[in-house]
């Protein structure tokens, strides 16, 4: 699995047990062809020693095991979708006799190309194989197979294993909604049955939202969603702080199919309530800012802050630097390093800013 599969895969939910990596890509070809040749060059030396080793020798041998190797790899990369349904003993086993009959159904048909090369075609003996060379190849292709297929195998597990405990640390941070909030909100919406019933039920409406997209699968939602559901968080946070709590949009028209990991900048949005607006007793200003720049989509969030409770060391400004390295790695799981977010702090306000690739 390439490692935007991986990622994708680890985003969306779905992780495919698969046996072993993707064979197909341009890294695994150019790795299986280095690896190949090194393979070859060792199996000249040895089969004639370095004193007796020339061009011809090391061509023909490097031409037979490339072929040996490119070949086997589409074969594992077509049967790829199968191995994963199948028990790691079985696809092991189909894997090693697929490499196998590679090896020896190209071993036939080189020795019976140099044949015609040879001149032998010509007298009849086109198919006239030579069994220990034969042999000597297949014990060969066996033991190298082996070796190779279990290191892949091995390599693909540990990236199987890194991409469920990443799975796993998504789904329980994404649906982390900090007890405060909702406690507050209830609150909120229980002064507000007796006064102004309309607005507590649209209070729970919007509660509702953020809740139904805390549980879901995390996902890529459209960005414009992903703001609406800010905008249900912020009004929600606005009914208890009232008018200390100021927002600003600055957003550009955005393509309909403009994603986002769903639930990304809520987090965001909760620190710059809890650690920047309620610290100021006047409260303050939050911007939220999203632009599209080249290729890039460019979101900024900016907040007040007091500096003497930032610096403080506590359970505020850890929980803080962790809700930052989740997004981290949520954005990682589906952009890989193209994705970044970095912070800074600038006369009082603090800005994150998060971009990420248009079309990944």
């Amino acid at each position: 699995m390439s490692d935007n599969q991986n990622n994708d895969a680890a985003a969306n939910g779905s992780l495919p047990n698969d046996f072993l990596p993707d064979l197909c890509t341009t890294q695994s070809i150019f790795l299986l062809v280095l690896v190949a040749e090194l393979l070859a060059l060792l199996m000249a030396l040895t089969s004639v020693g370095l004193q007796y080793l020339n061009w011809d020798i090391l061509a023909l041998i490097s031409f037979q095991v490339q072929w040996i190797a490119l070949v086997s790899a589409a074969l594992l990369c077509k049967l790829r979708p199968y191995l994963r349904r199948w028990s790691p003993v079985r696809a092991g086993a189909i894997s090693y006799a697929s490499v196998l009959l590679v090896a020896l159904v190209l071993s036939v048909l080189g020795q019976w190309v140099l044949g015609m090369f040879e001149g032998r075609a010509g007298q009849g003996r086109c198919l006239n194989i030579d069994g220990w060379l034969l042999a000597t190849n297949l014990c060969a292709a066996a033991i190298l197979a082996g070796i190779v297929l279990r290191y892949l195998y091995l390599q693909q597990q540990l990236r199987n294993q890194q991409q469920a405990e990443l799975q796993a640390r998504i789904q329980a941070l994404q649906s982390r909604i900090r007890p405060h909030f909702l406690f507050n909100s209830m609150n909120s919406i229980a002064s507000l049955i007796a006064t102004e019933p309309e607005t507590a039920e649209r209070v729970v409406e919007d509660l509702s939202e953020l809740f139904r997209a805390s549980l879901a699968e995390p996902t890529l939602i459209p960005l414009k969603r992903e703001l609406t559901l800010c905008r249900h968080y912020l009004e929600i946070e606005k009914l208890r702080l009232g008018d200390r709590l100021q927002v600003e949009w600055q957003i550009d028209n955005l393509p309909e199919e403009l994603q986002i990991p769903g639930l990304l900048l809520q987090p965001l949005l909760e620190n710059a309530v809890f650690h920047g607006i309620e610290p100021l007793p006047k409260g303050g200003r939050i911007l939220i800012e999203v632009r599209i720049k080249e290729k890039q989509v460019v979101i900024r969030i900016a907040n007040p802050v007091v500096l003497a409770a930032h610096h403080a060391t506590g359970t505020g400004r850890q929980s803080n630097r962790m809700a930052r390295q989740n997004i981290r790695h949520r954005l990682t799981a589906h952009y890989g390093p193209d994705a970044r977010l970095s912070t800074m702090i600038d006369s009082g306000t603090f800005t994150t800013l998060i971009t990420y690739p248009k079309n990944p």
